[in-house]
C-alpha cells in the first residue's frame, strides 16, 4: 500500500509585513522533483506532491530569502541526488544541504557529498528513511573529519530528555530540528524543553531550528500563541545558536496549511530585536553551514 499523499503548500504566499535582512537563510526546506528522475524509496512515511525548485524559488523571492539549506527528504532515503542537483544549480554561495547517509557509507562517499555542498546528516525517530539515535555515535565518528553536524529529528520532545547524556557527550556538532518537537501545551517546563535548553547552554556547538511550530501548537492558527514562550526562551538562552527554517513545502501536515509569509511574520513578531533577528537569519546560518561573502544579489 502506497504511503499517504501529502497536501501541497499554500500556492500564494503573501509578502511579509517585515522586511528581512539581506543574506537571510531558510535553514530547513525540501524540494520534490519529477519522481521518474528522482524516485522515492518504497520504505517511506509519506508520498509528497510535486514541489519543485522553481516553485520554491518563487516563495523565496516573495519572502526575501536569499540562501537555502536543503534537507534531503526522508522519502528519498539515502539517495541525495535531488539535493546535490539543487545545490549545483544554485551554487555554493546560495545553497547547502543535509544528507540522508547510509550507515555503510565510507570516507569516499562522504567526501563526494561534502564536495557537493552537504554539511550534515539527518537522523529521525519520526520518519522512515534516515535511521535514528541508534546511529548517533557511529555517524559522529564517520563525519567528524569533515566538520559535519548530526541533525536530530525526534518524534516526541521527551526523547531529548532520554538522550540528553549522550547528546552532551556527542563528538560532533548537533542541530536539533523543529524547536525540539516540544508541543505548545507542554510549555517551557517540559522535560524535553529543559533538556533542549541544557544542550544549547552547555555546548557551544549545539543549534536549534526555529521551524515547523505550526504543527506543534495546541492553541492553533493564526497566532500559535502557545509556541511563542518556547521560541522566546530559546532566544533568551542562546540567540547565537538559533537558525530559522520555513519547512516548505510542509510535508506530513494534515491541518490548515499555513501561509509562508504569515509564518515568517510570526517569527519576526516573536523576535522583535532586529539585531537578534539578523543574527538568527543571517549570521548564525553563515557560521553553521559555511556560507561566505556577501549575498548573491
Amino acid at each position: 500500500m502506497q504511503p499517504p499523499l501529502c497536501q501541497g503548500p499554500d500556492p500564494a504566499p503573501r509578502k511579509p509585513r517585515h522586511r528581512i535582512p539581506k543574506g537571510a537563510t531558510d535553514c530547513h526546506c525540501h524540494v520534490f522533483e519529477d519522481p521518474a528522475r528522482y524516485p522515492l524509496v518504497a520504505h517511506r512515511s509519506y508520498t509528497p506532491p510535486l514541489c519543485t525548485l522553481d516553485q520554491y524559488l518563487r516563495v523565496c523571492e516573495t519572502l526575501g530569502i536569499e540562501r537555502t539549506v536543503q534537507v534531503n527528504a526522508s522519502a528519498y532515503g539515502y539517495d541525495n541526488r535531488v539535493t546535490l542537483d539543487v545545490i549545483a544549480r544554485l551554487g555554493p554561495g546560495r545553497a547547502r544541504g543535509v544528507a540522508g547517509l547510509n550507515p555503510e557509507a565510507g570516507e569516499t562517499e562522504i567526501g563526494r557529498l561534502h564536495a557537493g555542498g552537504m554539511r550534515g546528516v539527518r537522523l529521525s525517530t519520526m520518519v522512515k528513511g534516515y535511521g535514528g539515535p541508534e546511529l548517533l555515535e557511529a555517524m559522529g565518528r564517520k563525519i567528524a573529519a569533515f566538520g559535519w553536524h548530526v541533525q536530530l529529528h525526534v518524534d516526541r520532545s521527551a526523547e531529548l530528555a532520554e538522550l540528553e547524556a549522550r547528546l552532551l557527550k556527542h563528538p560532533t556538532p548537533l542541530v536539533i530540528d523543529h524547536v525540539g518537537r516540544v508541543r505548545g501545551a507542554e510549555g517551557v517546563n517540559a522535560p524535553g524543553f529543559r533538556a533542549l535548553l541544557n544542550l544549547v547552554r552547555q555546548r557551544d556547538d549545539c543549534w536549534v531550528k526555529i521551524s515547523s511550530w505550526y504543527r506543534l501548537s495546541d492553541s492553533g492558527p493564526p497566532r500559535y500563541r502557545d509556541m511563542q514562550p518556547l521560541v522566546q526562551a530559546l532566544v533568551a538562552a542562546r540567540p547565537e545558536r538559533l537558525v530559522w527554517g520555513s519547512n516548505w513545502p510542509h510535508p506530513i501536515w494534515n491541518g490548515p496549511m499555513p501561509n509562508d509569509g504569515s509564518l515568517l511574520d510570526l517569527f519576526c513578531d516573536w523576535v522583535p530585536d532586529e539585531a537578534v533577528r539578523k543574527q538568527v537569519l543571517v549570521g548564525n546560518p553563515a557560521r553553521l553551514y559555511g556560507f561566505q561573502g556577501s549575498s548573491h544579489r
